[in-house]
């Protein structure tokens, strides 16, 4: 999963020891293992090889410069949904015709911005933007490419805020319309709209509704062939699983295994945007215990990261495995699932300080003893864990720190006060 792993009774990243690093930085603090960001990628790549697909990493899951620039320094392209994904690509070093640039609100601006830049791809979700892209693309004379964003109907089987490839989404256009979308505008002289891109949802536990998905877009590309219309490129786009618990998500090799045989052959240009398999087992966030408090039936461990550093369980019910940094004496190394009961175990809320009652980031977990002072990790928090950070209650962003090895390195500084309000006077 990660090169997160216990050395003598204390959790380390790499080399690096956590109640040093913690002790050193501070927290809530964000760790990202370097080697665990290579090994992911390179996995998918070397899973899907027989297409040479463009990895185009989903820069929404895990937005730091740092990170962008390894993954770049690797060949990954880039997925963006915004003028500030596209920014933050720029800065990378990415290769900008390697970079997708997705999302149903495309802004004027923000076109003008991707057309500029030389943005590979556009993936067009609807006729309406379609319209818009053709006009501002002839009006500063450039020619643009883009992928239709079809909805295949296929269930990934995730959290219903997560599922975005069934009919009655805002994402793309079912596949009963795509034809008459490329009927309409397949010969567009300003864009040129010669492939398909695909997005189930994410976090599904199983691979087989690519299979299916892929399947009936394979069959939708050569109605249009039929029809003189040619489809020169498959984006099939993210929602890759990931081991929240241990061996929970299929490998890429296993989502390969679903892929590529239907593509083999094909002669189609292949995408691939993943973001939560790459980065989320990549990253922990750790926490300092500040109290402990008995309510009812209840008990709480009160720490000092709250929903403001990782939204996830507050907004999907998301799991993360949760564990203290040092082991106790007799204390056995834990395995990542939710039936791992310790001896002695005492179940526990683990919760913030912000006023909501939704700021959890564990409910009713079986953990050793805990005292104040402790420290506990939060692990598979790489994906969509400080990209979704907040200031609300007027607290500051934690710092994240990237570890490669035995040395680590501040890539972004923990917020200040003055941060808080910096925009303010």
């Amino acid at each position: 999963m990660d090169y997160f792993a216990y050395k003598s009774g204390v959790l380390h990243c790499e080399d690096v020891d956590l109640t040093a690093l913690a002790a050193a930085c501070g927290t809530p603090l964000y760790v990202y293992s370097a080697a665990t960001l290579r090994r992911h990628y390179l996995a998918m790549a070397e899973a899907f090889a027989p297409l040479n697909p463009t990895i185009c990493f989903a820069i929404k899951s895990l937005a730091n410069l740092s990170i962008l620039r390894l993954l770049a320094g690797l060949g990954a392209g880039f997925d963006v949904v915004s003028g500030g994904e596209i920014f933050r690509a720029q800065k990378a070093g990415a290769d900008m015709s390697k970079v997708a640039y997705a999302g149903v609100g495309k802004t004027d601006a923000e076109i003008l911005q991707a057309l500029a830049a030389g943005v590979g791809w556009f993936n067009v979700e609807s006729e309406q933007e379609f319209e818009n892209l053709t006009r501002l693309a002839r009006q500063v004379g450039k020619t643009a490419s883009a992928a239709l964003r079809i909805n295949p109907d296929v269930d990934p089987h995730t959290h219903h805020h997560t599922t975005t490839g069934k009919k009655g989404t805002k994402f793309g256009v079912d596949l009963d319309r795509a034809e008459e979308f490329f009927a309409r505008y397949g010969r567009d002289a300003n864009v040129r709209l010669t492939g398909i891109h695909v997005h189930l949802g994410s976090a599904g536990h199983t691979a087989e509704p690519y299979g299916e998905a892929l399947t009936k877009c394979l069959a939708f590309i050569d109605r249009l062939a039929k029809k003189g219309l040619t489809i020169e490129a498959i984006n099939f786009g993210g929602g890759y699983g990931a081991d929240y618990e241990e061996g929970e998500s299929p490998t890429a090799q296993e989502y390969a295994r679903q892929i590529v045989p239907l593509l083999a052959g094909r002669g189609l240009k292949v995408l691939l945007e993943p973001g939560r398999q790459i980065g989320c087992n990549a990253g922990i966030l750790l926490t300092s215990v500040q109290y402990l408090k008995t309510g009812g039936e209840k008990n709480f461990a009160i720490v000092d990261a709250t929903m403001c550093d990782l939204i996830r369980p507050a907004l999907y019910d998301a799991w993360h495995f949760i564990y203290p940094v040092r082991l106790g004496a007799g204390q056995p190394e834990p395995h990542r699932r939710r039936d791992f009961t310790p001896p002695g175990a005492i179940t526990v809320d683990v919760v913030g300080g912000v006023c909501e009652g939704s700021d959890f980031l564990g409910k009713d977990r079986p953990l050793p003893p805990l005292k104040r002072g402790d420290l506990l990790a939060v692990f598979s928090a790489g994906a969509y864990g400080h990209v979704m950070s907040s200031q609300y209650n007027a607290r500051p962003r934690a710092a994240e720190v990237l570890v490669e090895d035995s040395a680590y390195r501040i890539i972004r500084r923990r917020e200040t006060y003055d941060d808080l309000i910096r925009g303010e006077e």
